[in-house]
């Protein structure tokens, strides 16, 4: 089982012909409306994937907390640890280009509340999958990582976006996923190599960095894996990483070895790259396995 600590948002994506310089306003034709928030999107990434998933988080009590939940609702992921508190439902602004990049704000209201309490003891046991990110308290996080740990979970962390997060919680990681950005900003705290490589010697963990088009590298205790970006028309890279994270934790947690979860995840956001939208854009995992066998036999 998957036990996600993670943010709820409401996401308004708005297609522009091109990003807005400072100060500048850019007029689009439509808008769309979409759950997100990195925590929802890779617990509903690892639920399509196969995965039992669990949700501890927090949304506000007004209109917006429906729509941010209904999508976890429909991947069949339990949101019975999911408080409902007083204020605004997280909320992101997405700016999308045709090109495929982003440009996003976000307003982060409930997630601040949710609590890692909400995660009680007898979830945390060595057959659970314990998944984070970076947009909930910091206490909460760290807090989580630790009791995890130490109930023999598996604990992967997406470091994203960068920002402090204590060097005992992150050396009691099972898994480390950061881009390029992250791995610099944690290498700066480290005083280590910003490379896969460098941050495994320097925390002693599992490091995943992926590199946008350049594909994935890992580095374990057994060496270094990389993998080569999949080929595809990239319509929308908003969600991506959040894909690859869920699917990597999602495949871990069924037993995969490191080098196989890397390949499904990379495939499964290679798919979330060809379509618009967040949440919505998460394959399936039969989708996702027809893309490998596809790839098996080209």
């Amino acid at each position: 089982m998957i036990v996600c600590f993670g943010s709820i948002n409401l996401d308004l994506i708005f297609p522009l012909a091109a990003l807005p310089a400072p100060g500048q306003t850019v007029a689009g034709e439509r808008l769309v409306i979409e759950p997100g928030g990195k925590g929802a999107n890779q617990a509903v990434a690892a639920a399509r994937d196969g995965a039992k998933v669990m949700f501890a988080g927090a949304v506000g009590g007004d209109v917006l907390a429906d729509g941010a939940l209904s999508l976890l609702r429909q991947s069949g992921v339990d949101l019975s640890r999911v408080a409902v508190v007083e204020g605004a439902t997280g909320c992101a602004g997405i700016c999308v280009d045709p090109q495929g990049r982003n440009q996003i704000a976000v307003a982060s209201g409930a997630n601040l509340f949710a609590r890692e309490s909400a995660v009680e003891a007898g979830l945390l046991a060595p057959g659970t999958t314990v998944l984070l990110q970076n947009e909930c308290r910091l206490a909460d996080e760290a807090a989580l990582i630790l009791r995890a740990r130490a109930a023999g979970c598996r604990v992967v962390l997406n470091l994203a976006p960068a920002g402090p997060m204590p060097e005992e919680a992150l050396k009691a990681l099972g898994v480390l996923v950061v881009n390029e950005d992250e791995a610099a900003w944690v290498a700066r705290h480290l005083r280590a190599e910003a490379t896969a490589a460098g941050l495994h010697r320097a925390l002693g963990v599992d490091v995943v960095v992926t590199l946008g088009g350049e594909g994935v590298v890992a580095a374990t205790a057994a060496g270094e894996t990389r993998l080569a970006a999949r080929k595809v028309a990239v319509v929308d890279t908003t969600g991506a990483g959040d894909c690859f994270t869920g699917v990597l934790a999602a495949a871990l947690d069924r037993g995969e070895n490191m080098r196989a979860a890397l390949a499904r995840a990379n495939a499964a956001a290679a798919l979330c790259c060809t379509r618009h939208g967040t949440q919505g854009s998460m394959p399936t995992a039969a989708e996702t396995d027809a893309a490998l066998r596809a790839a098996a036999v080209g």
